[in-house]
């Protein structure tokens, strides 16, 4: 029988933040079993841990490979699944450097105490990319999301980032906007498939460095995700890019209030080093 962990990400409590099943030996689950154990689990994303790949490096029993499926489809790559499985490694194999080979590359995560008894998980991004958006397929979403052109935020201009995932950003031009989520399912859900989106990232300034953001979810089956590390590592990459924060800069991203799961997610950027680093902590469930 296969042994499905709880874990949640970016949060200190099993109420907040997002919530990820973790597989720690998936030796001999097939895409079918891992995709049937997501579904089953019914969470935003579960990891599945097989041995590492032949010259990935890190230290010995601490490298893997990590595959992500959503209930409904694998996914490249998934943060808080990240976050979530390196603190259950953590507590079961100390602290330390972990290096996860995922189908987006390779994404070293370092482990630490928090000083409260718990552990929080830092992971750093493949080499992300930021482009256009078509203006039909920006007019499609803002159609699927009823929204009108007047409620983005110009500040925050509609980009496609990428850091092992691809979103969709949109600047929301007051927090009553972005807390007003009701679209169209199989509407935004088609227009995802075809720009090959994982989630779209809404977001709302509320500080120079701080930031409210949601995350519809409906490729993954779920209406949204509610603290989203690939989208944070992303946005890092477009707050960059588009000036919105300087080479070097600690960003705070606050997810999941309007959902009830509140969590924070910490985005770091260096100067002379193009990869975001995500970080926040993690608590089992149950």
């Amino acid at each position: 029988m296969t042994d499905v962990l709880r874990y949640t990400a970016f949060s200190d409590d099993p109420a907040g933040g997002n919530p990820a099943g973790v597989v720690l030996d998936a030796t001999g689950l097939d895409e079918a079993g891992m995709l049937r154990i997501a579904a089953e689990l019914g969470y935003s994303e579960t990891a599945f841990l097989t041995d590492p790949p032949e010259g990935l490096g890190g230290e010995p029993g601490r490298a893997f490979t990590v595959r992500y499926f959503s209930p409904k489809a694998e996914v490249p790559f998934c943060g808080h699944a990240t976050v979530a499985t390196a603190v259950a490694l953590g507590e079961r194999i100390g602290p330390g450097e972990l290096v996860f080979a995922t189908r987006a590359g390779t994404v070293p995560v370092s482990v630490t105490a928090d000083g409260q008894g718990g552990l929080r998980a830092v992971l750093t991004s493949v080499e992300p990319h930021v482009e256009d958006v078509d203006p039909a397929d920006l007019a499609e979403a803002l159609a699927a999301l009823d929204w009108p052109q007047a409620d983005l935020d110009p500040a925050i201009p509609p980009r496609i980032a990428y850091a092992g995932a691809r979103h969709l950003v949109l600047g929301a031009a007051t927090r009553a906007r972005l807390a007003d989520l009701a679209y169209d399912f199989p509407r935004l859900e088609a227009l995802m498939r075809r720009l090959d989106l994982t989630t779209v990232q809404l977001v709302h300034r509320a500080g120079p460095a701080l930031f409210d953001v949601r995350d519809p979810f409906p490729v993954g089956g779920v209406v949204e995700d509610p603290a989203t590390g690939a989208a944070a590592a992303a946005f890092g990459a477009y707050a960059r890019e588009l000036g919105l924060a300087p080479a070097d800069a600690v960003l705070t991203l606050r997810q999941g209030e309007d959902m009830g799961r509140p969590g924070v997610l910490t985005v770091e950027l260096r100067a002379g080093d193009s990869r975001v680093r995500v970080g926040g902590g993690g608590v089992r469930i149950g």
